[in-house]
């Protein structure tokens, strides 16, 4: 009987948490997906690009959002159970409450594993998937980018702007500038031009025009009547290389160890600059993969204190609030740890030990809680 009547308490937990954290997660990836229109607006990507580097931002958002649902869905199974009286089964089937929150504190060690798994290996996996997508994309809607009398400069190094441009493509009064390097530019003037697409690469057709090509102190300009300008060997504006979160979890601890043993020569990453002035960014999201989700059993037990009251009782909506605020202080105090930590030894070995610590301490009182009850 035990057994069944912990089983659906624990369902019912799971349940409304997969339910909140699909709904919350999709509504969050809309936004998100409406800000990153600017990869198709303005740097030019495809809307294949688009949707893949949005779809395989979920996980993220996921991973982010997975403390403060845990607790949203603790938080409302307990206040439903002891609203319908559902708690009182478990008392009267001879059940501690100090045994019933080892169940849930146990319980909660599946979600910390379920995040460590997103944070440590499927985030950085599918974001370095999305990123990998910009870095192959060519800027295949470059030519709907093109407008009159605006400076474009959508890609790096190159500046485009133009005076007219016609129902069917046509352009006049075209002029370009590229900067070759920081002492070397070529500048292109054009009466009319077309841009047109040939094996999935974009270049523009110039008719009439000059070229001025500076190199320091030096000029040389040349007519021409007809040029052909490739457009795809230019890249993107977005980033194209992995940020921090974006790589494997081996990699930034890899990095750390070979920092802390002064043989940044075994280092073998082709993204991250391992080096003492990233050192605290990657220790700061190492620690938010592995060691924020330690937070989440002292959640649990946060929680928890619901079952020492009662609905009955004339303070149970303040002694509600308090609880809600003190747990989510401690969501709170978990994103600022991870923050601070990377400073000094001494200050990450206070935020790896403070999740401990803390549940340590609260344990403590809910067992002299527990008895006083």
């Amino acid at each position: 009987m035990k057994k069944l009547i912990f089983k659906k308490f624990l369902w019912d937990v799971t349940a409304f948490f997969i339910l909140t954290t699909i709904s919350v997660s999709i509504i969050i990836w809309v936004i998100q997906a409406v800000n990153y229109l600017d990869f198709v607006s303005e740097d030019g990507h495809s809307f294949k690009v688009y949707f893949m580097y949005t779809f395989l931002s979920f996980p993220k958002i996921v991973s982010r959002i997975l403390p403060f649902m845990f607790f949203l869905s603790l938080y409302y199974i307990y206040l439903k159970y002891e609203d319908n009286n559902e708690l009182i089964i478990f008392w009267l089937n001879g059940v501690k409450k100090i045994d019933f929150v080892k169940k849930v504190v146990s319980f909660s060690f599946l979600f910390l594993f379920f995040q460590v798994f997103l944070t440590c290996y499927l985030v950085p996996v599918t974001q370095d998937l999305g990123r990998s997508y910009i870095r192959a994309s060519t800027i295949d809607f470059f030519p709907s980018l093109i407008k009159e009398k605006k400076f474009i400069d959508t890609v790096s190094n190159l500046t485009i702007f133009i005076e007219e441009k016609d129902r069917d493509g046509r352009l006049k009064n075209i002029f370009l500038k590229d900067k070759i390097s920081d002492s070397e530019s070529q500048t292109i003037y054009a009466r009319e031009g077309s841009i047109i697409k040939e094996k999935n690469s974009h270049y523009l057709i110039l008719n009439d025009g000059k070229i001025i090509n500076s190199e320091k102190n030096k000029k040389n300009i040349f007519s021409f009547d007809k040029t052909r300008f490739n457009l795809s060997k230019y890249s993107t504006k977005t980033t194209t290389f992995p940020k921090i979160q974006e790589l494997k979890t081996n990699i930034l601890l890899s990095c750390i160890y070979n920092l802390y043993n002064n043989s940044l020569e075994n280092f073998e990453g082709i993204y991250l600059q391992c080096n003492f002035e990233n050192k605290k960014p990657v220790l700061n999201e190492i620690f938010r993969r592995v060691f924020l989700p330690l937070y989440l059993p002292l959640i649990a037990l946060i929680t928890s204190f619901l079952l020492l009251t009662s609905k009955d009782q004339f303070n149970f909506k303040s002694y509600k609030l308090k609880i809600f605020l003190l747990s989510i202080f401690s969501i709170i105090i978990s994103e600022f740890s991870v923050r601070y930590s990377g400073i000094n030894l001494k200050n990450n070995i206070i935020f790896i030990t403070l999740p401990i610590i803390l549940f340590l301490v609260t344990l403590t009182i809910f067992k002299q809680r527990t008895k006083k009850s």
